[in-house]
């Protein structure tokens, strides 16, 4: 038996896409436990970059099953797109399942997101508005519709018939937009039943199965921990649990068949949507880490928030985590920088905090206590070993190992998987 947790330990983006294409390899079966299409995981192979949001990023490895599991959400339509795009590409999909517990995202879900979000104006959260937060209300509040009502037409019926009751009271009064009628999504998820109920399971029962036989199963998570519903920068967060705990819950295994949890951290920190970001760069220093890192949303592709490396949130997420071992990524941003900041504290109000802050309004208002590290001024995106990196380099590494006490066993300089360095 091995269990592996992969997941975020920044707010999501550090990826995770990659590595998780990098472990697959010695796996037997790779699981999403939790977000929906919210995610966005960028695999790239030779000169091929696949984005993937619903689909697992262990699909590249046709013997590897993918399962999405019981926390995760779907929408239907956004999956099979996702399917025919990767069959297109010569990528076979046959083994990839998604639990009958898992939830439905509704058409009327990605309305509420959006106008929800409109409402807000100034004060809106930043959602993808891909239905995320409605969808996951409701599985709160018990009137969720899963993945196996979709194969029991009468039960799928009446769930529709039954949401729209309160839906349309919503969508007409509150936010004055069209009523949905119910034999439209009727017969839309109809044709979208007859393409997916070959891949309908019972995800707990194989994932445990898969487990109980010694098989190597990753657990990969979506988003990152400071956008956990519960631990993260609420409510500036995403509607799910993104941490390690999280994977026992979305995937349906009990912890004690978890043996590892690795963290990917990128080099620097990013964020996107609203919210506080003590670490963030307003100059010309974030311009170039966006510019460098070309980062921008997978699933929206906004322009990503950049700054600089922040100990504070990394050790929060390690002990929040157990995180056993780290994998970073995008090393290779930060060659051409003279100097390199890192945030060791927090300062407020005369006050330093080496530890997460107890109230959100200190974090809100927190000043980052650096470092400055010098640079390296050498392209390292073709090292293959670490004692090849510039010693300025590696000195960067091991001070950041020292912060976060976490040995990094993995060191991304580059999106292909030969840009990878594994540290023995």
């Amino acid at each position: 038996m091995a269990g592996t947790i992969l997941l975020g330990t920044q707010w999501g983006d550090e990826g995770k896409g990659k590595i998780c294409d990098l472990l697959t390899k010695d796996m037997d079966m790779v699981v999403r436990f939790q977000g929906g299409d919210n995610a966005g995981h960028t695999v790239e192979v030779g000169d091929v970059a696949l984005k993937l949001h619903h689909i697992p990023s262990g699909i590249l490895y046709p013997d590897v099953k993918c399962i999405i599991g019981d926390g995760a959400l779907i929408n239907p339509s956004v999956i099979l797109e996702e399917m025919r795009y990767l069959e297109d590409k010569g990528i076979s999909t046959d083994n990839l399942f998604i639990s009958s517990n898992a939830h439905l995202i509704m058409p009327y879900h990605l309305v509420l997101d959006r106008e929800g979000e409109i409402r807000l104006g100034s004060s809106k959260i930043g959602t993808t508005r891909k239905g995320i937060g409605p969808a996951y209300a409701d599985k709160t509040t018990r009137i969720g519709i899963r993945m196996q009502d979709l194969l029991d037409p009468s039960i799928f019926e009446k769930k529709v018939i039954a949401a729209l009751e309160e839906k349309n009271i919503v969508l007409t009064k509150i936010y004055n937009v069209a009523p949905m009628q119910a034999e439209d999504i009727l017969e839309e998820y109809a044709a979208y039943t007859e393409q997916l109920k070959s891949h309908i399971i019972d995800g707990y029962l194989v994932i445990n199965d898969a487990l109980d036989a010694g098989q190597n199963v990753l657990f990969e998570g979506a988003q990152g921990t400071l956008l956990d519903i519960d631990h993260g920068t609420y409510p500036f967060v995403t509607s799910s649990q993104t941490v390690a705990g999280g994977a026992c819950c979305g995937a349906g295994v009990g912890p004690l068949k978890i043996d590892a949890v690795t963290g990917v951290i990128k080099a620097y920190t990013t964020r996107v949507g609203s919210g506080p970001f003590p670490t963030e760069d307003f100059g010309a220093d974030g311009e170039m880490i966006r510019d460098r890192g070309h980062e921008y949303g997978t699933t929206t592709g906004r322009p990503r928030r950049c700054g600089w490396f922040d100990g504070v949130l990394a050790r929060y997420a390690i002990r929040l985590n157990g995180i056993s071992s780290l994998a970073m990524t995008k090393l290779d941003v930060l060659s051409d920088f003279a100097t390199i900041k890192v945030c060791t504290k927090y300062e407020h109000e005369g006050q330093i905090y080496d530890v997460f802050p107890p109230h959100q309004s200190i974090f809100h208002k927190a000043i980052p206590v650096y470092e400055e590290l010098p640079g390296w001024h050498s392209d390292i995106s073709d090292v293959k070993t670490y004692a090849e990196l510039p010693a300025t380099c590696r000195a960067y590494i091991e001070r950041l190992q020292e912060i976060t006490g976490v040995p990094f066993e993995i060191i991304s300089v580059g999106p292909q998987r030969d840009q990878t360095i594994f540290v023995s």
